[in-house]
């Protein structure tokens, strides 16, 4: 239930938002004369279709409920951006609104330069696991994502059909369980993402064990662990990786990796400090052990 301040609040957004559009802007005709600018209230009411008295209450800041599917509707017809939908579900509901189907439209520079200004690796990607944005240490110490074709970039897909992980059956057997119980949460808070249900139909076909776990009930909801990466020069590093959603990017999530202990920490800045100077180190294959 939300309070008469946040209705009071709520009421003039919705006033502020339906100013500031033409009738043009949403399709209406231009209008040969008008007192105020801006939709009248009937308009809005009618392109959400509703009626002209329960939309007249909600902008009077009335104590009257409005549904997921009715404020997803006002979103649209006033043309809300990514932040105003959110700070709508927000006031309406005192909820974040539901997560919309991913866009592919990648990080934006900022994103990729706070990656790349990190002395640890990290990387961005979607909640359907697709990699969007790295830096040079995840190059190094993981995989070169930038020689791989952006389709190819999809870490369930990596690390569920990779050979390289399938050489230890009980190894891998860890792997998929934590995977796939985790990507079921990310699957429900994708919006009915059609991409991920595709990859969903296409791990399930193309891999055994994944098709047995996605029909269980597991589930994890944290973020964090540890595996191991075998550097060709370095040896035995122990990363601990942490996940973070990107601020006004639900869909996308920021994973870092902290050297687990000193050793690993030492080894991890000699790698940093020895790239900054001559870009030498050579990549590890893809051979790592994957740690809850």
């Amino acid at each position: 239930m939300i309070s008469a301040p946040q209705r009071k609040q709520l009421a003039e957004f919705l006033r502020s938002c339906r100013a500031r559009l033409s009738p043009v802007q949403v399709g209406l005709p231009e209008p040969t004369r008008r007192r105020r600018p801006g939709l009248r209230r009937e308009e809005v009411a009618a392109l959400a279709r509703v009626s002209i008295t329960w939309y007249s209450w909600l902008e009077q800041g009335r104590d009257v409920q409005a549904s997921v599917r009715m404020l997803e509707t006002l979103s649209r017809v006033l043309q809300l951006s990514p932040e105003e939908r959110e700070y709508l579900f927000a006031l309406a509901q005192n909820r974040s609104a539901p997560v919309a189907p991913a866009r592919s439209d990648g990080v934006s520079p900022a994103v990729q330069r706070m990656l790349d200004g990190l002395s640890v690796p990290a990387l961005v990607m979607t909640l359907r696991w697709d990699v969007m944005a790295w830096n040079r240490l995840v190059t190094l110490l993981f995989r070169d994502y930038g020689a791989m074709k952006p389709e190819e970039r999809n870490l369930v897909r990596i690390l569920l059909t990779s050979p390289a992980y399938q050489a230890d059956p009980g190894e891998y057997d860890r792997i998929a369980h934590r995977v796939v119980a985790k990507l079921r949460i990310d699957y429900s808070q994708s919006g009915g993402d059609p991409a991920f249900d595709a990859l969903v139909e296409e791990m399930s076909a193309a891999c055994p064990k994944f098709r047995e776990l996605w029909h269980t009930p597991e589930i994890v909801g944290r973020a964090y662990g540890t595996q191991v990466v075998s550097h060709p020069q370095l040896g035995e590093i122990t990363l601990e990786h942490t996940s973070y959603v990107v601020e006004g990017s639900p869909n996308l999530r920021a994973l870092i990796f902290v050297p687990l202990g000193a050793e690993s920490a030492a080894k991890v800045a000699q790698l940093a400090d020895r790239e900054a100077r001559v870009g030498a180190w050579t990549a590890p294959a893809e051979r790592k052990e994957y740690r809850n």
